[in-house]
């Protein structure tokens, strides 16, 4: 099922996500909702608070042929080298800024098997972790750019807000 995606000003992606204890049909099904409103969405990522569930769950789908599906995300490591990349995110459509982030991270989380998975990740795969991850602890990737193109970008960012809140009544 295809959700909602919830967009810049949504209360919803202010509030940091709750650890889940265990797999069950209800995290299974919606582990497959997130990636079909993903794909749907045209996006690479997408973090359960974008669809309005507070849980500590992302999916990533970066064309590899590899869907993974993370729930309770840790990061073991983060490099010292970092990289700026143009970042843009379904919660905030039509932005487009450069973002800071470490180019390499080391992150343990647990699949949709309940199994634990620990993966070293650089590129795009490590920017995309940590993007999404962001979101489980309610930081949007317009809260880590640069104060200058944050000044740009504000009037967009205020008008998004107002119709999310005209929307959500």
């Amino acid at each position: 099922m295809i959700h909602k995606i919830r967009k810049y000003g949504d209360p919803v992606l202010r509030k940091e996500c709750d650890r889940v204890e265990k797999i069950d049909d209800e995290i299974l099904e919606l582990l497959d909702d997130m990636v079909e409103t993903m794909h749907d969405a045209n996006g690479i990522g997408l973090a359960a608070p974008q669809i309005g569930v507070n849980k500590k769950i992302f999916v990533l789908d970066l064309g590899d042929g590899h869907i993974r599906k993370v729930i309770n995300p840790e990061f073991l490591e983060f490099s010292d080298e970092t990289e700026e990349n143009e970042e843009g995110c379904l919660s905030v459509p039509g932005i487009y800024k450069k973002v800071k982030r470490s180019s390499k991270v080391k992150i343990k989380y647990m699949n949709e098997k309940w199994e634990e998975v620990t993966e070293e990740a650089e590129g795009l795969l490590s920017r995309a972790l940590q993007h999404e991850n962001d979101h489980l602890d309610a930081v949007l990737f317009v809260d880590k750019i640069a104060p200058v193109a944050k000044r740009i970008v504000s009037s967009k960012l205020q008008k998004l807000k107002k119709e999310t809140l005209k929307e959500l009544g």
